[in-house]
């Protein structure tokens, strides 16, 4: 089960205003580390660390993590609120899933999916059960 994701950043303060801005999420309380950062809550949880970071281009050949996903509601609000910032995005439609994402980037280049579920639809586990018995 997935608790946070730590995120490294050489513009700690852009990339806490740009996911404020993007996923509502909010600063809060962060232990006295020896090293700046922000710990980005949902609700009651830290769900994003930002910790500082030296740039450059991510090297997806080798091993790293592509991207970060998260789960939310309302998709074409989130069009809307993305539009009105000015931030570009992808789209990507899966109907087998019930699902629709997009696909952002922070200011330093991170890219994070946007997923939205249709709630009428079964679960990606439901849909390969289904599938299996076929």
């Amino acid at each position: 089960m997935l608790d946070h994701v730590t995120l490294r950043t050489n513009d700690l303060e852009g990339t806490r205003a740009f996911l404020e801005a993007v996923l509502d999420l909010r600063p809060g309380y962060r232990p006295a580390f020896s090293f700046p950062g922000y710990w980005l809550y949902a609700g009651g949880d830290p769900v994003v660390h930002l910790i500082p970071g030296h740039g450059g281009p991510a090297d997806r050949t080798g091993e790293t993590i592509d991207h970060v996903g998260f789960r939310l509601a309302d998709h074409d609000g989130m069009r809307r609120k993305l539009d009105g910032l000015g931030i570009l995005y992808s789209r990507m439609e899966l109907p087998e899933l019930g699902e629709r994402r997009l696909f952002i980037r922070t200011p330093t280049g991170i890219l994070l999916e946007l997923v939205f579920r249709d709630t009428k639809t079964a679960s990606p586990a439901a849909h390969q059960e289904q599938t299996n018995d076929q």
